[in-house]
């Protein structure tokens, strides 16, 4: 009888709804990255300086940052179909505003619309992976969820760029309206929070406990960890792929068009051929998840100084070795998720995912932002050249640096937490000198 009425864990029916809320979240990247490419028609349409310009993407990843807590806490009420649906109505609301926007003041308010659409939309997705498939999936499909919804990104950088060129501003975000119009008619229909006969962990907010909830959800070591990981894995690669990546290959770099279109696809295509390269090691190695971030954010690290003290324009291999890494730090940053999923209970997992978001979206904010106000230092007459590109992208370093030494100790604390309860992370030399390694 129950195996009529609640299905195995992962079965067809799982990937339905799976796919369903890659394709939400896909959208959502789509909408989120559409302001980055379309940065210098921006300061044309609007007479606008690049700072300004740059307020827009600013205040949209704030907001976005600034709603992931009380977008876990809707998560954890009422479930990913509906906030999926509701994220991806308000992002369209959002674009279709910004098509027809003529002054600075309604874009920005058409941005705030799209970060709090975006907001709701990949802890919704993610949530639904431990819902709909058995615990040994979790990590791998976890990455390819947020991997497969980067194609969003290809789609900002190839249709949308060409339907922004060829027939201008308002037919592409109208467009990219009308995608995410069918984000939220995939999610209402196919979307489902957990498989039938499988009742949903549900939490009542009672106002007056939200503070005392949220802060033994923050002051957990594991939603700490999670966030300095997605923060200094994550928060370079949408400097990048939102606001500053395209401007630095066209006007630093003076690549063509098609050319730094290709970079940025290639942004794209190497997340999604590491992603469950990644998965598969977080599943495999659950003990040194931690280590395999901070591998991954020496890959962006290394090449952005390499970039930084570049003699004159960057050598493609080079370009290509950064944007590498960049892709790479994308399912780095997803690690992140996996840490309160291990040690957190199950109906907060919403909450504890919002604040882990938070990390990378807080860093990109701040990241664009003083890179905004330094190449206008620089440039105040908006002719930004290599060497300001250079110089304001260096202010990323210090901030890694940071994010690396908030991961190693959150870490600390976390280990103390689990050999507390008998779950003891033995060092490399007695990993390597048991012949224990291929296990942890």
């Amino acid at each position: 009888m129950s195996s009529v009425s609640a299905p195995r864990l992962g079965g067809p029916r799982a990937y339905v709804v799976w796919i369903a809320a890659v394709l939400a979240y896909a959208s959502a990247v789509l909408q989120r990255t559409t302001m980055g490419v379309a940065g210098l028609d921006a300061t044309e349409r609007f007479g606008a300086s690049a700072p300004i310009v740059s307020t827009f993407v600013v205040v949209q990843l704030l907001v976005y940052a600034l709603a992931q807590v009380p977008a876990g806490l809707l998560l954890d009420r009422y479930g990913s179909r509906v906030t999926l649906t509701a994220g991806a109505v308000l992002m369209a609301a959002g674009q279709l505003l910004l098509a027809h926007a003529d002054t600075v003041t309604v874009a920005i308010l058409a941005r705030v619309v799209v970060g709090a659409g975006d907001a709701l939309t990949f802890s919704s997705a993610i949530r639904l992976v431990p819902a709909w498939f058995p615990a040994a999936r979790v990590p791998i499909l976890t990455q390819l969820t947020g991997i497969l919804g980067q194609v969003g990104q290809i789609a900002s950088a190839v249709p949308f760029v060409m339907i922004l060129s060829l027939h201008g501003w308002t037919p592409a975000f109208t467009a990219s309206a009308g995608v995410a119009a069918c984000g939220a008619l995939l999610a209402l229909l196919l979307v489902r929070a957990t498989p039938p006969g499988m009742r949903r962990p549900t939490v009542k907010q009672d106002l007056r406990r939200i503070p005392l909830v949220l802060g033994r959800i923050l002051r957990h070591p594991a939603t700490q960890l999670g966030f300095f990981t997605h923060l200094t894995s994550g928060f370079p690669g949408i400097v990048f792929s939102m606001m500053w990546g395209f401007p630095y290959l066209t006007a630093g770099e003076r690549l063509p068009l098609p050319v730094a279109s290709g970079v940025m696809t290639v942004l794209v295509i190497a997340g999604i051929v590491s992603g469950p390269v990644i998965g598969a090691l977080t599943q495999r190695h659950p003990l040194r998840r931690s280590t395999l971030v901070l591998l991954i954010i020496a890959t962006i690290l290394v090449p952005l100084i390499a970039l930084v003290l570049w003699p004159g324009p960057a050598p493609m291999w080079l370009l290509i070795v950064l944007v590498a890494g960049l892709a790479i730090g994308g399912p780095g940053s997803n690690v992140g998720f996996d840490f309160p999923r291990t040690d957190l209970a199950r109906h907060r997992l919403g909450t504890a995912t919002g604040v882990v978001i938070m990390g990378g979206f807080v860093g990109g904010l701040v990241a664009i932002l003083v890179i905004g106000l330094v190449l206008d230092a620089l440039r105040p007459d908006g002719a930004y050249d290599l060497e300001a590109f250079r110089i304001a992208f260096a202010v990323q370093i210090p901030l890694i640096l940071a994010g690396i030494t908030g991961m190693l100790v959150s870490r600390r604390n976390l280990r103390r937490r689990m050999a507390a309860r008998g779950q003891v992370v033995p060092p490399w030399r007695e990993v390597f000198r048991n012949g224990r390694w291929r296990r942890i």
